[in-house]
């Protein structure tokens, strides 16, 4: 595929985004860029879900994922979803009741200002290197696919991919992002399907042999109950699931600004279960285009890519295979990669913004003033945090991910469960050191397991993180006798 056509077609459908942005947010106020007014409807905030839930690494990675997992990703899944009912019923009728702008004001109504912002300061760490991670790897296929074709450098792909998310976000913030994401969700399935679709044609499969390739395939095996060692055994990826849902999405403002902008409490309950229940299908969809992709590759006797991460653009836009391939990958990539990187850049400025520069009493004009400087900012680090991957990054971005969410979150869940769980207070100015020592502990845990006992702790470690935040804030705690209010 030319790289001249893939700069029209990122062209055109950037333009689109951009003028459905502008429409939908032009005149947004401060409440409006950081909790969309609260008016959103449940079913728009349930088709903005799906792509926000789906960023690029989703795309790329699950579909290379199953030659080394099989579908044992689905394992996860099955954890997204209880976390989804924990999100919708625990921590979506505490957030409601408190009538925060940010997650992380609960922390300083429970606690006190020092907790608040050391959990404002975990959640923007963890949110940079996640949010890096996953513009990241689009910025790798893209230089693969287009800006190595010109001799541009990583370091110019990475500014216009962060320019464009900035352009598109700057003004309308969650307000712009709840009608963009739903145009990328729908953008981001049809990709999928048509994907499959053509692949399998391709093939010469209809829609019966693409089935019984699935079903006749050892890699389309989704249960793994053999071995408690492996970082794949059922138990352990369900655990895994559910924590990374509940701290990646219940916990984490850029996730929750999109469920709390809905009108009412009961609304985004219904919208959080009605994402589990479309994450499910999304996923598995992303497994059988996997699966189908390594198959094409046998069948046109392409190279087998030494990262799975290549194997879709390796077919997409290498494969001979229809035109609408190449076109529904890059459209599928980018929809799915601006959809969770502007609602990451928007949730970066609402948290430093209102947590730790605390500028929610300032005026409609100030707060303005400082949050269009703290978006630059942030895009600005985002850059950088990319650029800095890029010379680092070896394994999976999946993998990476979650193995990265493991350190970076497990603090961030500590907190809210032992705020949620007891009425003990802190010791505030040891708090940062519990949120620094936790991780480093957990770290030395894995290692030495795997060392000594041969025992792999995979998805699971964030909650273990998680345990150890507990033991070090009970450690810290002391007895409260007045009522929390």
């Amino acid at each position: 595929m030319s790289p001249y056509l893939i700069l029209v077609i990122i062209l055109a459908y950037m333009s689109l985004l951009f003028v459905v942005g502008y429409i939908s947010g032009r005149n947004a106020n401060n409440e409006g860029f950081f909790i969309g007014n609260r008016k959103t409807s449940w079913h728009m905030a349930t088709l903005a879900m799906i792509g926000a839930a789906m960023s690029g690494v989703t795309f790329i990675s699950v579909p290379g994922s199953v030659a080394a997992d099989s579908f044992s990703y689905m394992q996860m899944v099955v954890g997204f979803t209880i976390g989804q009912f924990v999100v919708a019923f625990i921590l979506i009728p505490v957030f409601y009741k408190s009538k925060v702008t940010s997650l992380y004001e609960y922390l300083d109504n429970r606690f006190d200002q020092i907790t608040h912002r050391t959990g404002a300061w975990s959640f923007l760490v963890a949110k940079i290197i996640g949010a890096a991670l996953k513009i990241y790897i689009v910025c790798a296929v893209m230089q693969t696919i287009v800006f190595d074709y010109f001799n541009l450098p990583f370091t110019l792909n990475v500014a216009i991919v962060i320019g464009l998310i900035w352009l598109y976000t700057h003004s309308g913030g969650v307000r712009s992002l709840i009608v963009t994401d739903t145009l990328q969700s729908v953008c981001l399935v049809t990709s999928v399907l048509l994907c499959i679709w053509f692949i399998c044609r391709q093939m010469g499969l209809d829609y019966a042999g693409c089935i019984n390739l699935v079903k006749e395939s050892g890699e389309s095996q989704m249960w793994f109950f053999d071995n408690p060692s492996s970082p794949r055994y059922f138990w352990k990826m369900v655990a895994g699931g559910a924590l990374s849902l509940v701290a990646m999405t219940g916990l984490d403002q850029d996730m929750m600004q999109r469920n709390m902008s809905c009108r009412t409490m009961r609304e985004s309950q219904i919208n959080i279960v009605l994402t589990a229940i479309c994450q499910i299908f999304v996923i598995l969809l992303l497994l059988v285009l996997g699966l189908v992709i390594y198959r094409y590759i046998d069948y046109a006797g392409l190279e087998m890519p030494s990262r799975g991460d290549d194997a879709f653009a390796l077919v997409a836009i290498q494969g001979e295979v229809s035109i609408i391939v190449a076109i529904a990958f890059i459209i599928g990539m980018i929809s799915s990669t601006y959809s969770a990187a502007g609602s990451a850049l928007t949730s970066l400025t609402t948290s430093y913004t209102i947590d730790v520069l605390r500028a929610s009493e300032m005026d409609e004009q100030s707060l303005t003033k400082l949050r269009k400087k703290v978006h630059i900012v942030m895009a600005l680090i985002l850059a950088v945090a990319v650029i800095v991957l890029n010379l680092i990054s070896s394994d999976s971005v999946i993998n990476l991910l979650f193995k990265v969410a493991s350190y970076t979150y497990g603090p961030i869940l500590g907190l809210f469960v032992f705020g949620l769980s007891c009425r003990r207070r802190l010791r505030s100015k040891f708090l940062p050191v519990i949120v620094i020592l936790s991780p480093i502990v957990s770290f030395a845990m894995q290692h030495a397991t795997k060392a000594i006992f041969e025992y792999h702790i995979g998805f699971e470690l964030l909650g273990y993180n998680a345990l150890f935040t507990i033991f070090g804030l009970w450690l810290i705690s002391y007895k409260n006798e007045k009522e929390i209010k």
